[in-house]
């Protein structure tokens, strides 16, 4: 098969399409022949050394894709050849085919194609997990997502809105936040013009958000905790402007502030099993209501790899980039 291979992490150029052999499905897991697979951060971080997945395999970047089933394990019992599903994996995912655990398959959601399934597993799983399981943001409660127009951005407003809470928006240009409101969000906020502590203050009378999700890291830490509610929480999934800073403990003491941080990729297979479950139980059922629709920026064939990372390492565009062998 023809698969995205990162050839050596201190090439300019490590993203090569090359000929390599076909994944062999263990016991447990699905052989998928891909459709579409989605570009992630970890990616761009991958292809440079940073992000290594949790298990020796051929460097193939890519965490999720969908597909139509082409083989299964003997122990598999759910899923059989021909169902078309989408998937959380470990690696391999820009490629023709994947090797996916079977607890980590999803089918596609009702009413959308099978292409744009691709779109959901690792932002559905991510901030379902983060939000909702560990945060536990409640209806009537106040959310506030940095980086509104990403991925990870576009679903969490729509999936907190459809929960019932009132959603706030960060986004670097008022284009992006006019389609943030489109989507849903309450009040947006253009955190180049504006002080984002400050509006989230005269947006909530002074008091704060309930749950934050924050991809920023180091430089947005005080000003997140400043921006939390009475028993407020924090939730980091990345350090895109940096992963070191400083906190006085007493901080969070005045407003019993909880701050929590986790990754997706480097859960055990148990964990996400778990996370995959809860998605398809309590998620599922807002895409097939149309609630909760994929964002699709641009598509990309697979051997224009790099060239899809650069413009996700942009922040340029808006919801998810998808691959298609």
């Amino acid at each position: 098969m023809k698969a995205i291979v990162i050839t050596a992490y201190d090439d300019p150029e490590p993203l090569q399409l090359q000929d390599v052999p076909d994944p062999v499905p263990k016991d447990d897991e699905v052989l998928i022949r891909i459709t579409a697979s989605a570009l992630n951060r970890a990616d761009t971080l991958q292809k440079r050394g940073l992000h290594h997945p949790p298990r020796g395999a051929i460097p193939i970047p890519g965490v999720e894709a969908s597909g139509i089933v082409e083989a299964v394990g003997k122990d598999v019992s759910r899923w059989k050849v021909g169902d078309q599903v989408c998937c959380l994996v470990y690696d391999g995912g820009y490629a023709e085919k994947v090797a996916a655990p079977a607890a980590q398959v999803l089918p596609v959601p009702a009413g959308v194609s099978l292409k744009d399934a691709a779109a959901f597993p690792e932002v559905a799983c991510t901030v379902w997990s983060a939000v909702f399981m560990k945060s536990r943001l409640s209806v009537g409660e106040s959310f506030l997502v940095h980086g509104g127009s990403s991925g990870i951005g576009t679903f969490a407003i729509q999936i907190a809105k459809y929960q019932g809470a009132r959603v706030f928006v960060t986004a670097a240009s008022d284009e992006k936040l006019a389609s943030c409101k489109n989507l849903g969000a309450d009040v947006c906020i253009n955190y180049k013009t504006e002080d984002f502590v400050a509006r989230v203050k005269e947006e909530t009378g002074g008091k704060g958000v309930d749950v934050i999700l924050d991809i920023m890291g180091a430089p947005y830490f005080k000003k997140n905790l400043e921006s939390l509610n009475y028993d407020g929480r924090l939730f980091v999934i990345g350090t895109i402007g940096g992963s070191v800073t400083e906190l006085d403990l007493r901080a969070l003491f005045p407003k019993r502030l909880t701050v929590q941080a986790a990754g997706l990729r480097l859960r055990c297979p148990e964990n996400k099993a778990l996370v995959v479950s809860e998605v398809e139980k309590n998620v599922w059922p807002a895409i097939a209501a149309g609630k909760v629709k994929p964002v699709v920026y641009k598509t990309f064939p697979l051997s224009e790899a790099a060239e899809a990372q650069r413009l996700l390492e942009t922040s340029s565009h808006m919801g998810k980039i998808l691959l298609i062998p």
